[in-house]
């Protein structure tokens, strides 16, 4: 399985570079390279019955073969003669020069093609059962659905029993007319054909595949074995059989995954120093909740206790903490993140919270600084624009222990930022920090020891995809909204509407309230993405938002421009704020109370949902206007659920329906799983499923040869 695919016949150095491109190196990723639909294969014929120039297929017996010599560099020609009960005729292969070994006399095929002028030309050919060149594919007859072993045929409820006989060891597809036709995909300048062809190759040595799944839950759920699987996923007899053979293979894939997820895990976590524990007294953390002018919900609540028992060490004893905080738009996560910071504070002990931008950082500073103003305690900030007169004296308070809480960007990674006593990590939108830049920050802890890190992200992300992506942690979720929020109204204009549009901002700014105005996405380069909001503030400037004061915001400004901008939006020195994606999270300015998103049908709906969620946040509510560049019917529907959706839970289910695995926040985000048969959330039942039988796997020898499996499958955790 883990030999390259030029180990099979026909496939040499340079189809075997383009299949790479395609993401198939071995002969183990071209079983798996599954056809995505099914359909009729070609009307079987007899020789005497075919038309010129229509494509068919006919049951045939080779009478004598040969190589055919020719003049052409590249270009091969076998041609065999072929005889049914109707009589004979030339049969041609082009560039398929290993067909000539396997054309032996009294050979059966069934061959598919056309007829022309100089005889039936062979586009795809497979071997039938009883062939004398061994058609039928090498190994014992695969049992009854289900059956690896003495326990029985499998029976599962939702797809009924499904008999898997001795003569299926053949290539099914090629047993009967009626039987289903895998249609596989083009891919790495491949054809179909071609796949379809070095996938028969693969299926001959499905019998070598090991079965990496207990037998008892195959038959629970009434699933083939693996080599059954895969030969009837590519071939399959019946659409019954393809159907079941396909659920099997996901629910395999999703199985494997979690166990690397979850090897991955336990590996850390026994690799791991222990963690500080956090159980001195919450005086401090108890009083400044009472103090705040509102009340908790109930699930900040509950997100508050699961973090303390893990900070404590009541469930882990010792281990550190590991978890994801993910939150709805405006749902607390940073009240819910500072609790945990002071917890470690009052047990004598630091924290951090790292921030992906500069204007983030700064606006998680201000944020911390005014709630935690009646306590004494005052978070430092730490960027690449820090001056060295103020960073000196406070890297020297923080190695010294005398600075409890410091929020910063990637400069918190610099080897010359040193703590006293590091204990907690807050890492926020943590999916734009890569591994290794978490794993910096946690080397700071004091040796010996590991900090607790709290990922935390303001992007919602389905159940399905967050099982998958980070499996690896415990998640918290917010989905309640602070009591008094009032949600915000989301309308789609078209390009003939855009006048209304403005004036109805121009309605707002006239009240007193201030606005944004985002720039469509811009894929090719922050730098494009840039020159386009700058030209845009300034012809807004000049035109709809005439008399207005008219800022700009944008990724490839310094931190110290950034500054000055926001500074002078929540100042209310600036009326609309023209931005781009940098806004996303973070901005919290409670005067906004009108957005215009141009482009809107470039962004994802997660992302679409978080811009909004910057305007409405103050007693005035808010409105948001989307704009889209195009008028195609797929992205109004989009839009228009997010007119009608304001949560943002089920908006990322929509998100990862349309868009795909990993597109939530408009752009692929690294690292998530690419799979090869199982799609989520379609699949988030068998999700659910493998979860659960890994946990009835348990450790043992079973469980080590899952892993092996996943292993091979999806690389080392």
């Amino acid at each position: 399985m883990e030999a390259g695919i030029s180990s099979l016949p026909g496939i040499g150095p340079t189809l075997a570079a383009r299949a790479e491109e395609a993401g198939v190196e071995r002969v183990l990723d071209l079983m798996w390279r599954v056809p995505r639909a099914y359909g009729d294969p070609p009307g079987r014929r007899l020789l005497g019955e075919l038309e010129p120039g229509e494509p068919a297929a006919v049951a045939v017996e080779i009478v004598r073969s040969r190589k055919v010599r020719t003049r052409r560099r590249g270009l091969s020609v076998v041609e065999a003669r072929v005889a049914d009960s109707s009589g004979s005729r030339k049969a041609t292969w082009f560039n398929q020069p290993w067909m000539a070994e396997r054309l032996t006399p009294g050979a059966r095929f069934l061959l598919e093609g056309r007829l022309d002028a100089k005889g039936f030309t062979v586009s795809a050919a497979e071997p039938l059962p009883g062939a004398a060149d061994g058609g039928e594919l090498p190994g014992e007859a695969v049992a009854d659905a289900g059956r690896t072993s003495a326990e029985g045929p499998g029976t599962g409820a939702s797809a009924g029993p499904v008999r898997w006989s001795s003569a299926d060891a053949a290539m099914p597809s090629a047993l009967t007319e009626e039987a289903p036709r895998g249609r596989h995909s083009a891919g790495g300048e491949i054809g179909p054909a071609r796949w379809r062809r070095w996938s028969f190759e693969a299926c001959r040595r499905a019998e070598d595949l090991p079965e990496p799944v207990p037998a008892r839950l195959l038959t629970g759920h009434g699933f083939p074995g693996a080599a059954a699987a895969i030969r009837e996923a590519h071939f399959p007899l019946d659409e019954e059989r393809s159907e079941l053979a396909l659920r099997r293979l996901a629910w395999e894939e999703l199985l494997l995954h979690q166990a690397v997820l979850r090897d991955r895990r336990e590996s850390e976590r026994s690799a791991s120093d222990p963690a500080i524990r956090l159980d001195g007294p919450d005086r401090v953390s108890r009083a400044w909740v009472e103090s705040l002018p509102f009340e908790l919900t109930a699930d900040q609540e509950r997100a508050a206790d699961e973090i303390a028992a893990d900070l404590t060490g009541d469930l882990a004893e010792g281990a550190p903490m590991r978890r994801l905080l993910m939150g709805e738009v405006g749902s607390g996560k940073t009240v819910v993140a500072l609790l945990a910071m002071l917890r470690a504070a009052e047990s004598g002990s630091q924290a951090a919270l790292m921030a992906p931008t500069a204007v983030l950082a700064e606006q998680h500073a201000a944020t911390i600084g005014r709630l935690l103003a009646d306590t004494g305690i005052r978070p430092a900030l730490l960027t690449g624009d820090t001056p060295e007169a103020v960073r000196a004296p406070m890297l020297q308070a923080l190695a010294s222990g005398e600075l409890d809480l410091i929020v910063g960007t990637h400069a918190l990674l610099e080897d010359r930022v040193e703590f006293h006593r590091l204990a907690l990590c807050v890492v926020d939108e943590e999916h734009r920090f890569g591994v290794r830049q978490r794993a910096r920050l946690d080397a700071k802890a004091p040796a010996g020891s590991s900090a607790h890190i709290l990922h935390m992200t303001a992007t919602p992300i389905p159940r399905t995809l967050s099982l998958t992506t980070y499996g690896d942690l415990d998640v918290t979720t917010l989905r309640e909204l602070p009591s008094g929020r009032l949600p915000i109204r989301t309308e789609l204009a078209g390009e003939t509407e855009r006048g209304a549009v403005f004036e109805r901002v121009r309605g707002e700014l006239d009240r007193g309230r201030q606005g944004f105005v985002v720039c469509p996405l811009v894929e090719e380069s922050e730098q494009l993405q840039a020159r386009a909001a700058a030209a845009e503030a300034e012809r807004l400037a000049a035109e709809e938002l005439s008399g207005y004061e008219v800022g700009l915001i944008h990724g490839r400004m310094s931190a110290a421009q950034k500054e000055v901008a926001m500074a002078a939006f929540a100042d209310g020195r600036i009326d609309v704020l023209v931005a781009t994606t940098v806004i996303e999270v973070g901005i919290d300015v409670p005067n906004a109370t009108v957005m215009v998103i141009e482009g809107a049908e470039r962004f994802g709906l997660s992302q679409l949902h978080q811009l909004r969620g910057r305007v409405g946040r103050g007693a005035h509510g808010g409105t948001c206007f989307l704009l889209p560049g195009s008028d195609g019917i797929r992205s109004r529907r989009r839009l228009a659920e997010l007119a009608r959706e304001s949560d943002g839970f089920r908006l990322a289910e929509l998100d990862l329906e349309m868009r795909g695995e990993g597109e939530i926040t408009g752009t692929r985000q690294h690292g998530l799983p690419r799979f090869a048969v199982a799609s989520l959330p379609r699949d988030g039942e068998l999700l659910e499923s493998a979860r659960e039988d890994l946990d009835r796997i348990g450790p043992g020898p079973q469980y080590d040869l899952l892993l092996r499996s996943a292993t091979a499958r999806f690389g080392s955790p």
